[in-house]
């Protein structure tokens, strides 16, 4: 049993909390995550940046653009995550776009998270057909987990292929919207999330986008095994003060 899935196993109402590497400063990936797990994140998502975050609303995109602008690519990153397991023990995923990825080389890129010991990979625009047939025999060849992403527009079908394909858990999107926006809870997202929940998957499920406060994490945590916050906590990031800055922004969640 890898640490993703004991996670799953040993908690509920799990935290999982997304920054991007090299940003505010470029040497404070692994500072930054092993304040977190100090502060009481179960899980992170470390981004590697790209210069054309379609997915992201206007805080990452700018958080990756100040991360490039200072120097980091992902040779760089994964420099910087040789020691990450000297200080952090809880599961971490990278995140980010597969044309980083594919120009690194997807064997390469899969090697070296298994060195370091990122548990797994969040890739929103790796087309699930491309990886089905082309890399997930490499993925699993070094223990990674290939994290899916659903919307309220996934049909039914396409659920259950990723669901037989996962081993990890399966991110829910609150909506199709771009990250950073807050967690409207209506009628239509309250069926959604029903719905994925009737669907009893084998598979653990985490709610993102969207999810900025105490309230919105509770929320989330009524219909999943967890949630994912992002944009608010990287714009609760203070350069001057790192440290200070991650523990206020976690003791809402974790007191």
């Amino acid at each position: 049993m890898n640490r993703l899935q004991q996670l799953f196993q040993e908690k509920k109402n799990i935290l999982s909390i997304y920054y991007t590497a090299g940003y505010p400063n470029l040497g404070d990936t692994v500072t930054i995550a092993a304040e977190l797990e100090r502060s009481g994140a179960d899980l992170l998502e470390i981004g590697f940046p790209y210069s054309d975050p379609v997915a992201d609303g206007p805080t990452i995109q700018a958080s990756s653009k100040q991360a490039l602008d200072n120097g980091m690519d992902l040779k760089l990153l994964f420099e910087q995550l040789k020691d990450l397991r000297k200080s952090v023990t809880v599961p971490v995923l990278l995140m980010g776009y597969v044309n980083p990825m594919l120009q690194f080389g997807v064997e390469n890129f899969c090697k070296a998270c298994a060195e370091v010991g990122v548990d797994g990979c969040i890739v929103p625009d790796l087309p699930m057909t491309e990886y089905e047939e082309l890399y997930k025999g490499v993925f699993a060849q070094h223990g990674l987990s290939n994290i899916f992403l659903v919307t309220p527009q996934t049909s039914p079908e396409r659920i259950r292929k990723i669901d037989g394909l996962s081993n990890g858990f399966i991110y829910l999107l609150s909506s199709s919207a771009t990250t950073g926006q807050h967690l409207q809870v209506s009628e239509n997202t309250e069926s959604y999330f029903s719905r994925i929940a009737d669907m009893k998957l084998n598979n653990p499920t985490m709610i993102g986008f969207g999810i900025n406060s105490k309230e919105t994490f509770d929320k989330a945590c009524q219909y999943a095994n967890g949630a994912i916050i992002g944009s608010a906590f990287v714009k609760a990031l203070n350069a001057n003060d790192l440290s200070s800055s991650i523990r206020s922004f976690m003791q809402q969640f974790k007191p």
